[in-house]
């Protein structure tokens, strides 16, 4: 889990490569000045919602749930998000209903679990309890009700079931990887002990 600790030149130095100077200005503004969304530590688009951010643990750095337009991302029950995941404008990531019999109350489950290299698409929906296995692309508009923990796999519809099968993730680049997390692309210097990639 990536700590929400800030260290202000590595987290600007980040923004800017990840979301532009133009977003980056524009997040601070609205997040830092206005105080809209000012609880999350990561730049959140002005017209998304980040609530309980405390209780979502990233991977890395990398995605910023949030940063698209019109996003909801909810996590009262907890979400876990892991390595290289795209998250698409218009998603929903909620992680507790409300209770059938009193509304004012939330139904604890377990907290949404999205594995590595991910890519969920516009507009999708990720309910309570799902888990997503490695390298799932979850299609624009999809609700997800239930769990699809194998992976390697195109799911959409409503409700979202497996369309396609498809291969492993096989991707080298690892420009956003954090470069504390053990990396199969990251090498040791001999006897130096920085990183160098292949």
């Amino acid at each position: 889990m990536v700590r929400q600790r800030y260290n202000i030149i590595p987290s600007l130095r980040r923004n800017l490569e990840y979301i532009g100077l133009k977003n980056t200005i524009t997040c601070f503004f609205f997040q830092r000045l206005l105080r809209i969304n000012s609880h999350v530590p990561w730049p959140v688009h002005i017209s998304s919602i980040v609530v309980y951010p405390e209780k979502i643990e990233r991977a890395s750095w990398r995605p910023y749930p949030g940063h698209m337009p019109g996003c909801y991302i909810q996590a009262m029950n907890g979400i876990r998000i892991g390595e290289n995941v795209r998250m698409g404008p218009g998603i929903k990531i909620i992680s507790a209903n409300h209770n059938t019999y009193n509304y004012e109350i939330h139904d604890e489950e377990k907290p949404i679990v999205i594995g590595n290299n991910c890519w969920i698409g516009a507009n999708a929906v990720i309910l309570p309890g799902v888990e997503i296995g490695d390298h799932t692309i979850v299609a624009a508009g999809a609700v997800v009700t239930k769990s699809f923990p194998e992976g390697d796999c195109i799911i959409g519809g409503v409700p979202a079931r497996v369309i396609k099968m498809i291969g492993g993730y096989q991707s080298t680049n690892s420009n956003f990887t954090d470069p504390k997390r053990s990396d199969p692309n990251i090498i040791l210097g001999e006897g130096s002990g920085e990183a160098q990639t292949q």
